[in-house]
């Protein structure tokens, strides 16, 4: 059966699997001071720049958790758009930890400028707002839920917005080779570091078993933030698992090289899907593409190819997703529009 559910069912690249099983026997030091953590850090260091401090952790939830948490304040929440993954699809982890998520509605997955700084000023404008939630915090993700990108105007507004009012911008960035490597983005890793508080570059969703390394880019990592890793129980003890995946995706720009060819499948398959005449429900320019399909098509869809279902449409319609990633070959592709 063809599976284009989402882009970490494969498990991990042949090269990490490789270094994984040559590193095996090597005695190390635990919980990410190993020469592989230590040289993975390095090499993401290089990228993002000397002010900022690298950090890796086992998942994407558990690292949104922790971001957030330790860089709030008790009385603070984080905005973020309605469709935003902490909100949808996190299981209240962000409120697990205290911290209230504060949503505006979402414009093609993403938080529009002007809308958050009517909210903030709302916020300060209404005279009994010491009794409120304080945004702290704003949440973006590049990609969205939804496929889509930021612009570099948009993210310069963003974090424009939260400098004049003192909220930290904080990027998830779970499939961020996905939206760096995309022919239609005007935003580097580059500018990412020079306009958010922090990000985490994604592992599980970009070739990796596992894992997310989280930078904080002006030297403003949380005060003992190990510590609250450990606290948080996302702190690997055999943390050489983390360090020996993102030292060889940052080998040879291989996280960037896969996240190409991701990007690649996916026009492939977005063609195909328009050629056959079938309705998308975004135009995205990533490795997701969402397609409206009738019950009857989804039905008969559903038992040759595995999609993931997204929402529900009028008049008995649905919205299904279909993902690339670095494992899709073109093979997949064809076998995929043959079907169709």
């Amino acid at each position: 059966m063809l599976s284009f559910e989402s882009d970490y069912i494969q498990g991990a690249h042949p090269d990490i699997l490789k270094k994984l099983v040559d590193t095996n026997m090597e005695v190390l030091t635990g919980y990410g001071f190993d020469k592989y953590c230590e040289s993975a850090k390095a090499k993401i260091k290089a990228l993002c720049g000397d002010n900022s401090e690298i950090f890796l952790l086992n998942g994407g939830t558990q690292t949104n958790q922790i971001v957030i948490d330790t860089m709030l304040e008790p009385y603070q929440g984080v905005i973020c758009a309605d469709t935003g993954h902490i909100n949808s699809h996190e299981a209240g982890a962000i409120e697990f930890t205290g911290h209230k998520v504060l949503t505006l509605k979402n414009e093609l997955g993403k938080i529009n400028p002007d809308d958050l700084l009517s909210y903030v000023k709302t916020f300060y404008a209404d005279e009994n707002h010491d009794h409120c939630v304080f945004p702290g915090m704003v949440y973006i993700s590049h990609p969205t839920e939804y496929g889509t990108l930021y612009t570099l105007s948009e993210l310069e507004a963003i974090s424009a917005i939260c400098k004049e009012y003192s909220l930290k911008l904080y990027l998830d960035g779970a499939r961020l080779g996905y939206g760096l490597m995309s022919k239609n983005t005007d935003v580097t890793i580059k500018d990412i570091c020079k306009l958010c508080d922090a990000f985490y570059i994604g592992g599980t969703k970009v070739g990796a078993l596992c894992g997310e390394a989280v930078v904080f880019t002006h030297n403003n990592a949380p005060k003992h933030f190990f510590t609250s890793i450990k606290q948080h129980g996302a702190l690997l003890a055999k943390g050489r698992l983390l360090g020996v995946q993102f030292d060889t995706l940052f080998t040879d720009d291989l996280y960037f090289k896969i996240s190409k060819h991701a990007i690649d499948m996916a026009d492939l398959m977005r063609d195909a899907f328009k050629s056959k005449g079938y309705q998308l429900y975004i135009e995205t320019v990533t490795n997701q593409i969402f397609v409206i399909l009738n019950d009857d098509d989804y039905v008969k869809l559903k038992k040759v190819v595995s999609v993931g279902f997204w929402e529900r449409l009028p008049d008995n319609r649905a919205v299904v997703r279909f993902a690339s990633s670095w494992a899709t070959t073109e093979d997949d592709v064809k076998a995929l529009i043959n079907v169709l």
